[in-house]
């Protein structure tokens, strides 16, 4: 498989020819199943991410993005006939149909063209293929920017692309002309169909890991941060004499056997002195909540540049009027509230609850309540990256449910969720409406991830780095090289994304900054998936305003 593989690496005239005859030759007449057509390429990679949270793995697999003039769309490759596609057509528009999106069409395969990607090696070792991505990325730089990845195309091989999603042609001209630059390096290049296989690396850029906050930068921003007269609040409300002790951050476990979860041991009764505690703290927190109420908004410019936006997506009719919606941006390196719009308003949460179930999920294992096995790892990559609500559930379950979740965020980590409920365990075909949060908890959520105040933050800064497709910076001018931390959310009423973003200066500092941004509508649309679509492109260039107005500011990239 390997050799076969390898071969097909080796760019050259025969293998252009080679691969030409083999499309001409899969033009026998097929039907395929088709979803949608769209001009604009992020509105397409959207929508295939929301199948592939509706649809079983097994066809989520199978679908791939294609040409048609000037259009992309997404199609279910089955290369049947029509009989089946008509029967396949039945089953798919019963799934799509209870989960609010558009019914699938029938599609001739002669009526569309495969879309190509750039290959740079294929090979076992995923380790290997990380250093030639360097290598890659430092020689072609910007021509292949965001689009550089490490997709896994079967159980133990690994590729590394430019997702250029061409026609034949001009991805071959392409890949020929970066095969000269390649040399020197002993780097070929090679032309291979866009087989949506999973991605396991890139994308958000992994080159500036080293945009951590590392210890000594740490001590030196919280001692900046410090209000003068209370020292135990910090700027963004989280008290510091609050937040539980960071243990020995446990590197995630290699696989090994499956040890049997431990089952959730119920809490002792509480004693005078901690009931005490208790009561000191909800003081500490009332503090801290005045203190963001009453915080200097550093930015005023930005958050009037961002209400004037959303105000004519108002008047052109691209929001309507049952729709509210919430923004705030946080700079984590200055430790200042930039903007805050309807901070403290409650929406649905939708996924973006995911990360705060992560959170529970570790505070009992760190409490020794749970384990972290390689089981329960799969499932929180799963639930964060692919955004499974199987999975969400399956770790609540383990915690104690959703109302066990939602007392141990109230209780250990009152400091961040203010105004955050956890209802419901994710119903099926994922119209969760009952959970809600409030801007200003994400916020101080990420603020306490960045500052490493969270048990397992580690981990969980790594899950929320997988690569995944997100409304803060695919899809946006934000260069690469920027890393992301974030999670989307999404339902007929709500569409939303929060995250922290690492830019980096022109002198190669890092500049980590955070954002939320939540759109929420009374009723439900009558189209879902152009409703999703379009209001997740106002999160975008939400998102590219905060990072022109940083960058004029602080000298970004």
């Amino acid at each position: 498989m390997q050799r076969f593989l390898s071969s097909l690496c080796k760019s050259g005239p025969f293998f252009f020819l080679f691969t030409f005859l083999l499309a001409t030759a899969a033009r026998a007449e097929h039907f395929d199943i088709a979803y949608i057509w769209d001009s604009n390429i992020n509105n397409v990679l959207d929508y295939k991410e929301r199948l592939e949270h509706v649809f079983s793995s097994d066809v989520s697999r199978k679908l791939i993005i294609v040409g048609l003039g000037n259009q992309y769309g997404i199609l279910y490759d089955q290369k049947k006939s029509s009989l089946s596609s008509a029967q396949i057509l039945a089953r798919h528009k019963e799934v799509l149909g209870k989960a609010g999106l558009r019914a699938p069409t029938v599609v001739k395969n002669q009526e569309y063209y495969r879309l190509y990607n750039i290959s740079y090696g294929v090979g076992e070792s995923l380790n290997d293929l990380k250093e030639q991505y360097k290598e890659v990325y430092t020689i072609l730089g910007k021509e292949v920017g965001k689009g550089l990845c490490i997709q896994k195309i079967d159980s133990d091989t690994y590729a590394l692309l430019f997702l250029r999603r061409g026609e034949i042609r001009a991805t071959y001209q392409m890949a020929q002309k970066q095969a000269h630059a390649l040399r020197k390096a002993g780097i070929e290049t090679a032309v291979i169909p866009e087989n949506n296989d999973p991605i396991v690396f890139g994308l958000s850029s992994h080159l500036h890991a080293a945009a951590e906050p590392k210890a000594a930068e740490q001590k030196k921003q919280t001692e900046k941060i410090q209000s003068p007269v209370k020292q135990t609040v910090l700027a963004a409300g989280i008290p510091r004499n609050t937040v539980p002790p960071a243990p020995k951050e446990q590197p995630a476990p290699k696989e090994q056997p499956v040890q049997k979860e431990q089952p959730v041991q119920k809490e002792a009764p509480v004693q005078k002195e901690e009931q005490v505690q208790q009561e000191e703290q909800a003081v500490r927190d009332t503090q801290a909540e005045a203190e963001v109420s009453a915080a200097t908004r550093s930015n005023p410019d930005l958050g009037k540049t961002i209400e004037n936006f959303i105000q004519s997506q108002r008047e052109k009719g691209k929001l309507a009027q049952d729709e509210s919606s919430g923004w705030m941006v946080y700079d984590l390196n200055r430790n200042e509230i930039l903007v805050e719009i309807n901070s403290d308003q409650v929406f649905q949460a939708a996924s973006m609850i995911k990360p705060y179930i992560a959170l529970a999920f570790f505070h009992q294992v760190q409490n020794g309540r749970l384990q972290y096995t390689p089981e329960s790892r799969r499932k929180m990559e799963a639930m964060i990256q692919r955004s499974n609500n199987a999975a969400a559930n399956w770790l609540m379950r383990k915690v104690g449910g959703p109302e066990e979740c939602e007392a141990i965020l109230r209780e250990s980590y009152g400091f961040i969720f203010k105004r955050t409920e956890i209802r419901e365990y994710i119903p099926a075909g994922g119209r969760t409406y009952s959970n809600t949060s409030i801007p200003s908890d994400y916020i101080r959520f990420l603020q306490a991830l960045w500052w490493k105040k969270l048990p397992y933050e580690t981990e969980i800064r790594r899950l929320m780095a997988l690569p995944k497709r997100g409304r803060l910076f695919d899809g946006t001018p934000i260069p690469e090289g920027t890393r992301v931390y974030s999670k989307t959310g999404t339902t007929a009423h709500l569409c939303g994304d929060m995250g922290i973003l690492v830019a980096q200066t022109r002198t190669g500092q890092a500049y980590p900054y955070a954002v939320v941004g939540i759109i929420e509508r009374q009723s439900r649309p009558s189209d879902y998936g152009n409703w999703m679509l379009t209001r997740g492109n106002i999160i975008r260039q939400v998102s590219t305003l905060v990072y022109q107005d940083l960058k004029k500011q602080h000298g970004l990239q």
